[in-house]
């Protein structure tokens, strides 16, 4: 072989290696994110070192990518789970709210201003919100759910599901 041919070899070689491991550094970057966001998942009160531990990444590693993970938005808030039966003198309770298409925007409003809403989603299930509510008992809920949910523009019905245990 000339020199010209190992020269090119050479360069196709270089160049096939760099574009693989390049190719590779961006897929890595994907399942990183995933791995760091799979370990805050399981414990959000994981420090960085063992989410570093558990993601198989450094410190810095993980620091930068929650960082752009809540610059994205990925990353909303940090909340504790907690177990509603084991919770004294507080109901909780899914609500799944109907509310006239053409008041959409004004319903999402009112909604989100109601104190007992702790958490708000559209759906595309059988309600078009699912809203996380809170009151001090089931007499409250009610009174709550009369007084304030239904009295938001837009809203047209209301359906509480009380939560009894997590489970999971």
């Amino acid at each position: 072989m000339s020199c010209l041919a190992e020269v090119v070899n050479d360069v196709f070689a270089f160049a096939s290696y760099f574009f693989v491991h390049r190719k590779d550094r961006s897929m890595s970057s994907s399942s990183t994110a995933d791995r760091v966001l799979a370990a805050l998942e399981a414990d959000a009160q994981a420090s960085h070192a063992e989410i570093a531990e558990r993601a198989g990444v450094s410190k810095p590693t993980v620091r930068k990518y929650i960082r752009q993970l809540e610059d994205d938005g990925v990353i909303v808030g940090y909340s504790a789970d907690i177990d509603p039966k084991k919770l004294s003198g507080q109901t909780i309770a899914f609500v799944g709210v109907e509310a006239e298409s053409d008041r959409y925007v004004d319903a999402t409003r009112g909604l989100k201003n109601v104190d007992a809403v702790e958490r708000l989603y559209t759906s595309s299930g059988d309600h078009m919100f699912m809203a996380e509510v809170r009151a001090e008992d089931g007499e409250d809920l009610g009174v709550v759910i009369e007084e304030e949910v239904l009295a938001v523009d837009g809203v047209e019905a209301a359906h509480p599901s009380v939560l009894q245990e997590r489970l999971k």
